[in-house]
């Protein structure tokens, strides 16, 4: 029996459905488009633990958003894999009435090692990144020297586990790994795990992103089209950010998200945490809320749910939609500090 739901729509009439909550914001990746080096170096100043929400704390507020009709949850960072104890949240985030989904985005550094875990705690699936097959390609973007063969150790365990289907995830950069689009969808055909190719994003300010850099979607898709020809296939539900395409041998599916050539902004449901408790209504945001000072402040449960309804409703976002010179040159949050 479902709990009774508040229909909750922000200016644009879009309600809230996923919440995406980053657990820390520190990464033993330091990928160019989202942490680079220069940037995330030993003298960056990482949230000590006692900033970052406890688990009892994320439990709390993913409550709240029950109550707003939210029904999908996905675990982000940072690395989310790094946060100790995080099968423990898992099993609190599967026990509350009305979630139906609880996912993980991970660079698969850890997830051979910890994918039964996962499994056991409760996780549903898992989303796994890699930027290429070719391992110097792979190893110089996410210039930590990890290599492909240990992430695929890991997306191993994760369908071994039943951490299934498997989405990997392939940020394209022009000049950079376009080149091996083919070979990641060839590697992935049959397997029932399903690639996904992002469009290069001007998600925070420190990636340099420019927009000669983005290899448009409709591009990835003629290119993988010519070797194993692909049919569209509907949404799997409104909201959903990857457009799909099916092998026209039942070989599978592939994802395109096209956040640059093909916004989506209209339909997006998505509300994002950060792992220090601020509250983001959208990936390319530059101000949060605080709901930590609430949650450690005595509020009451009420008063957390009406902030976030406050917050909700008076929501207008769609940079996507909007994005011109002058709007990339915002100040706008790091994508390694409220997740992808």
């Amino acid at each position: 029996m479902r709990i009774p739901v508040a229909d909750v729509r922000d200016t644009l009439g879009r309600p809230v459905r996923d919440l995406r909550i980053s657990v820390t914001d520190r990464c033993n990746f330091r990928c160019t488009y989202c942490m680079p080096k220069e940037i995330f170096n030993k003298d960056y100043e990482f949230l000590a633990r006692d900033l970052l929400l406890g688990f009892d704390e994320i439990e709390r507020v993913t409550r709240a958003f029950v109550g707003f009709g939210v029904r999908k949850i996905r675990l982000t960072g940072g690395e989310p894999l790094l946060r100790k104890g995080i099968e423990d949240l898992i099993t609190k985030l599967t026990q509350i009435e009305g979630i139906d989904d609880v996912t993980l985005t991970t660079n698969g550094s850890l997830l051979a090692r910890k994918a039964e875990a996962l499994a056991a705690a409760g996780l549903d699936r898992v989303t796994v990144s890699l930027d290429s097959l070719d391992d110097e390609v792979f190893t110089a973007m996410n210039d930590a020297g990890f290599p492909v063969e240990a992430v695929l150790d890991g997306i191993d365990a994760a369908a071994d586990a039943g951490l299934t289907p498997v989405k990997v995830n392939m940020v394209v950069k022009r000049g950079v790994n376009e080149h091996t689009i083919v070979d990641m969808a060839q590697h992935f055909r049959g397997t029932g795990h399903i690639v996904r190719f992002i469009e290069f994003m001007d998600v925070g300010t420190t990636n340099g992103w420019r927009l000669d850099d983005v290899v448009p979607s409709g591009q990835v898709v003629e290119a993988i089209n010519r070797a194993y020809p692909l049919e569209p296939v509907e949404a799997n539900y409104t909201g959903e950010v990857a457009q799909r395409w099916h092998y026209t041998d039942g070989a599978g599916e592939i994802g395109v998200i096209s956040s640059v050539t093909q916004p989506f902004c209209s339909t997006c449901t998505r509300v994002r945490l950060s792992a220090e408790g601020r509250l983001f209504t959208c990936l390319f945001a530059a101000q949060g809320t605080d709901l930590r000072a609430l949650l450690r402040g005595g509020a009451t449960d009420a008063d957390l749910a009406s902030v976030i309804e406050n917050v909700w409703t008076g929501r207008t976002d769609r940079y996507s939609e909007i994005r011109t010179d002058a709007t990339t040159d915002m100040p706008r949050v790091e994508m390694s500090y409220i997740g992808g």
